[in-house]
């Protein structure tokens, strides 16, 4: 029993993750600097917050109270317990600059069942987070086609789930004494999705077409190079700042001071809900880890990238919330439906008689949702590498493409896999996914800190979490903090999706982690004498 609960907790040597990232066939080209690295964490941070979950934070949902004005306050949170993690995470980007983000750094602290845990946790932040991201940009898209007169059939926008919500809403707003001349869009918008859709075996088929439409798209230009890819998020990343820019210049002449009295509507719960869908927004700097093996000098590099990113997305964001709770009145935001709350700037503009406006702010959502989701496939693709370099995973994971350099399988099965999701899911529900899996690795690379400054206190760190183990254990306590926010039905599906990975761990990666071969050399006659 001793030596399987050994081999479960199994460590990885440092020496060992750093030699392998040199071996022929699975070596990655390095061609990304600092000013690359700070460019791709805003590319990736500044989208999914501002762009997609903000009117849910503002005005909370179904399974919890919204922030109201609040949010500032928010943000001010996710944004101290995101810093004590980041600590943590440029610590470890310079000490283990390997691609695999936490996953990487727990084999080396905690060994390889919690890396194992660690690493499919990943697979959920990254692939559900592309998956609402996905959603959300549709949305925008369709909202700036609209601008323009173009008009796609409902059935095409939406999912199913959103679309039956529709008329649970209206009853619901009718057994409250809503006016019926309310609640008509609202049904309006359910009816043309369900009645306009074809039918198959007298089945609806509704789906998201636009959201399964980039994913692919966003797949293809991944697979052709990681150069390419930081340019392209380069120039997406100018495009929405200018945006962001903009909506808070002339948004600013529309705030209504009266619109942020009550400044907490829901109270300090609210302010806590609001923080934990807000944390989705700040998932960025840890996706910048996972490029670490394909940056020039990663021990230097990475500290700036990650700790860079977050700082200037967090002025960023409080500014935008602040302008946006003071235009849009918080009885507004209650009565929106989930999908108008996945485009809530547009929502700010429309609100304001600025039709030309929301055209723009729908423009520059559609550039900031691109390179969220470039980034966030580029990681969950870079997590799937390392996981089958290390053998955890089938070996075809681990090819990369001879022209290109780049893990060409492992992207096209993630590209394929978050695409088709995206087609047929509901935003809040891939947001919350998101939110629990990212704030269950922070927790562990918080402690991996404290753990490898006592296994490996010679090692060489170009960058140290001040104040250790102070910093990293506050980073665990306020991680925790947000975790215990989040509704009931999300901690059911992520404990469902880890009893999900231990399956797969124990019938497959188990023995045939490289570790295990190491450990357990199969003779080379052994395969004829049976």
């Amino acid at each position: 029993m001793k030596r399987f609960s050994r081999q479960l907790f199994r460590l990885k040597d440092l020496n060992m993750i750093l030699a392998e990232s040199h071996e022929p066939g699975h070596r990655l080209k390095k061609v990304l600097g600092p000013f690359e690295l700070i460019l791709l964490g805003i590319g990736v941070i500044i989208g999914a917050g501002i762009f997609a979950t903000v009117g849910t934070a503002a005005a909370g949902d179904a399974l919890r109270p919204g922030a109201g004005p609040a949010l500032i306050v928010s943000f001010a949170i996710t944004a101290v317990a995101c810093c004590f993690a980041a600590l943590c995470y440029a610590e470890f980007a310079s000490l283990v600059p390997i691609s695999g983000s936490a996953y990487t750094y727990s084999y080396a602290s905690f060994g390889e069942l919690i890396a194992w845990i660690i690493g499919w946790d990943l697979m959920l932040e990254y692939c559900v987070g592309s998956i609402a991201v996905a959603i959300s940009w549709s949305g925008y898209f369709t909202a700036l086609l609209h601008g323009f007169g173009i008009t796609l059939p409902p059935w095409a926008t939406i999912d199913y789930r959103s679309a039956m919500h529709g008329f649970h809403k209206a009853a619901g707003l009718l057994n409250s004494g809503t006016n019926f001349d309310k609640l008509q869009p609202v049904l309006q918008n359910a009816w043309n999705a369900v009645n306009s859709a074809p039918h198959i075996l007298g089945l609806p088929i509704i789906c998201n077409i636009p959201a399964c439409f980039i994913v692919l798209l966003l797949t293809a230009i991944l697979v052709t190079g990681i150069k390419q890819s930081s340019r392209f998020n380069v120039a997406m990343v100018i495009v929405k700042l200018v945006v962001l820019g903009f909506f808070v210049a002339l948004g600013s002449f529309y705030v209504k001071p009266q619109n942020w009295v009550p400044f907490a509507p829901n109270g300090f719960a609210g302010i806590k809900a609001g923080a934990a869908i807000a944390f989705f927004a700040y998932i960025g700097f840890d996706c910048v880890s996972t490029v670490a093996e394909e940056t020039r000098n990663p021990k230097r590099d990475m500290p700036i990238g990650i700790i860079g990113s977050l700082v200037i997305c967090t002025i960023i964001y409080m500014l935008v919330a602040a302008v946006f709770t003071g235009i849009v009145p918080f009885s507004l935001l209650k009565t929106s439906l989930a999908h108008e709350k996945a485009e809530p700037l547009t929502l700010a503009m429309q609100h304001i008689n600025l039709p030309w406006a929301g055209v723009i702010v729908a423009f520059g959502s559609i550039v900031a949702h691109i390179a969220v989701l470039l980034v966030l496939i580029l990681g969950q693709s870079r997590i799937f590498f390392s996981m089958a370099r290390d053998g955890l995973l089938p070996k075809v994971f681990a090819r990369v493409h001879e022209k290109f350099k780049t893990p060409h399988v492992t992207t096209i099965v993630v590209g394929i896999i978050i695409a088709s999701i995206a087609a047929f899911t509901n935003i809040d529900e891939m947001v919350d996914l998101t939110n629990i899996g990212t704030l269950f690795a922070f927790v562990l690379v918080c402690f991996g800190i404290i753990i490898l400054r006592i296994k490996e206190p010679l090692r060489q760190r170009t960058f140290k979490v001040p104040f250790n183990p102070v910093f990293p254990l506050l980073g665990v306590a306020s991680c925790i903090f947000l975790m215990t926010a989040l509704p009931g039905i999300t901690w059911i599906r992520f404990v469902i999706w880890l009893i999900l990975g231990l399956i797969i761990y124990f019938t497959y990666s188990f023995e045939h982690s490289l570790l295990h071969h190491k450990a357990h050399p199969v003779p080379l006659h052994s395969e004829h004498t049976h």
